[in-house]
């Protein structure tokens, strides 16, 4: 792996912990120069070579990164999306780590890419941000936590290009677009819509007490609960109650579509099985509220994603 220091003369070609099968449809979209944070393609056991590709299949993206000569030089980098054809320059994002972005705060690390269980493709990170709990009158760290996208959501969002982070931030229809990708249009299949929260706690906590603190976020966002929910909402609580949750612990909320949403926790790095699936959409788009919508619980996160986006649209 190389470090946001390292001086590149090759093109970068990524090795990564990616399907086996080529994930590739059609329309292509094509990704030319260097990518930083928020979103910098990459994975472990990269190797170089002179031209560096892989294929986005429901996503119906093609990569292909070049590095700039160092990491400090200017690179612009060319989008064309798939959808409309809408074609654009953005300028280098940040030089940070092509593996991992550091969350401040908490100085915990995330990858910039993975690969999820239930997942058609690798999915990229939009930012970062942590949960703070106040305790008499102490803010307490609880959990850092990292958004991933499949960046075929990118290509709806065309309407919010040049709005300062400011206002992205505040504008809910842009983090509902996100949650809610049209799926009308065939290039918007199911993987189009796959994204990911992954949480990583930060200090020992009891599964009980994390799904309560949840719970009581989850709940008021459901105002008239069906059976369908209820039952969701039992799936998911069964999955924290009685289990220890340590310092370090992996968990990551993926919505593959709004009404269809997999548990994966892990104390040993990224996760290999599902744990479980909650199928309710209330449940689902509440949880998605929780964190992106008006009265988020992690705003930092809110508005790194927000920043990111900005950076993306500019």
């Amino acid at each position: 792996m190389f470090s946001a220091g390292a001086t590149l003369s090759k093109p970068i070609c990524f090795s990564s912990q990616m399907p086996a099968k080529t994930c590739n449809s059609k329309p292509s979209c094509f990704f030319l120069g260097k990518f930083s944070n928020p979103l910098v393609f990459s994975g472990k056991n990269q190797s170089y070579s002179q031209y560096s590709t892989f294929s986005h299949k429901m996503g119906q993206t093609h990569f292909s990164v070049k590095a700039a000569s160092s990491v400090g030089k200017w690179v612009s980098t060319h989008v064309v999306y798939g959808a409309g054809n809408l074609s654009k320059h953005f300028d280098r994002i940040n030089s940070g780590s092509a593996e991992y972005t550091e969350e401040p705060v908490t100085n915990v690390k995330f990858q910039t890419s993975l690969s999820l269980p239930g997942c058609s493709c690798p999915l990229s990170l939009l930012g970062t941000g942590y949960r703070e709990k106040v305790f008499a009158f102490i803010g307490v760290k609880v959990y850092a936590a990292g958004l991933y996208i499949n960046q075929s959501i990118l290509d709806k969002l065309s309407a919010w290009k040049g709005r300062p982070a400011a206002q992205i931030q505040a504008d809910s229809s842009l983090f509902d677009s996100v949650f809610r990708v049209e799926v009308a249009n065939y290039l918007y299949t199911a993987a189009s819509l796959e994204k990911s929260l992954q949480i990583v706690l930060v200090r020992d906590i009891d599964g009980k007490t994390f799904w309560e603190a949840l719970d009581e976020a989850i709940s008021p966002r459901i105002k008239a609960p069906t059976g369908v929910d209820k039952t969701a909402l039992s799936t998911f609580r069964s999955i924290f109650q009685a289990r220890p949750l340590k310092k370090g612990t992996f968990i990551f909320l993926t919505w593959l579509i709004p009404s269809k949403m997999l548990v994966c926790i892990s104390s040993d790095g990224l996760p290999s099985a599902i744990d479980a699936t909650i199928q309710s959409e209330n449940v689902t788009s509440a949880l998605y509220d929780v964190f992106f919508g008006g009265a988020s619980v992690t705003p930092s996160l809110k508005a790194s994603v927000a920043t990111g986006l900005a950076k993306i649209l500019k």
